[in-house]
This record gives C-alpha cells, structure tokens and sequence, in this order.
C-alpha cells in the first residue's frame, strides 16, 4: 500500500472532516508537518540504503532516485 504525502492526507482529512477542520485547523497543520517529518526521514533512510550499495549513484543520478524513491513510496501519477 503506498503511502500519503502530507499534503495529500491534510486534503482527505479535511475533505472527510469539514467541521473538525475548521476548528481544529491548526492541530491539522501541525500534524502534516510531522506527517512530512516522517516522509523526509524515509527519503533520507532510503537514500543511505542506496548510498551503501552504490555509493557514485547519489553524486551522478540524484533526480532519478528521487523520483524512483517518491513512485515506490507514493505511487507515480503517470
């Protein structure tokens, strides 16, 4: 199952709670940043992971595996 962006789970939640979101709008924003925390902590464990495999990957092909990290993790929109 892939994961949510943070921007993508703060749109669905208040889609699905339209009078918490109002009052609670600011508790949203603060958990979408930690929900971004997470996901940039991922980004980054998973980049140490290709680095001790292939280390020259990260200096030659870093928009590739970017990329290749957010499809495996969030799915691509192609």
């Amino acid at each position: 199952m892939k994961k949510q962006t943070a921007v993508e789970w703060l749109i669905q939640w208040s889609k699905e709670n339209p009078v918490a979101f109002q009052s609670d709008y600011y508790a949203a924003i603060e958990q979408a940043k930690a929900t971004e925390k997470e996901n940039m902590i991922g980004l980054l464990q998973w980049m140490n992971k290709i680095n001790s495999e292939t280390p020259m990957r990260l200096e030659t092909d870093l928009d590739d595996i970017v990329e290749q990290y957010y499809n495996e993790t969030y799915g691509s929109d192609k």
